[in-house]
């Protein structure tokens, strides 16, 4: 399974950005995605993830800025982003979790996109 980021790019200090992620490939079930980014010299973190039943959790620093929502028939998860602040400033990666057509499980990472906050 693939994962393409896309909706990246430089934003001021209190700006907006939307990040997409689409799935292709032998889905047969996607049971959970979600968004975590990364600094240099960082490990990665959890920014935010939804279960397949709807369960959506954010990590701390987010927590009422961002919103993470997926639309199944389209095999897209989105990040909505408001209030950006420079520490923000990371790359975003989208991650899946499901069963192939096959009925393999996959654990899918998108190449990651950059997300810029300027003060």
């Amino acid at each position: 399974v693939q994962l393409v980021e896309s909706g990246g790019g430089l934003v001021q200090t209190g700006g907006s950005l939307t990040l997409s992620c689409t799935a292709s490939g032998s889905i047969y079930r996607i049971n959970g995605v979600g968004w975590y980014r990364q600094t240099p010299g960082n490990e990665r973190e959890l920014v935010a993830i939804r279960n397949s039943d709807g369960g959506t959790n954010y990590g701390e620093p987010v927590q009422g800025r961002f919103t993470i929502s997926r639309v199944n028939a389209e095999n897209t998860v989105y990040l909505q982003m408001i209030s950006l602040k420079p520490e923000d400033t990371a790359v975003y990666y989208c991650n899946a979790r499901g069963y192939e057509s096959n009925f393999q499980v996959y654990d899918s990472w998108g190449q990651g996109t950059q997300v810029t906050v300027s003060s």
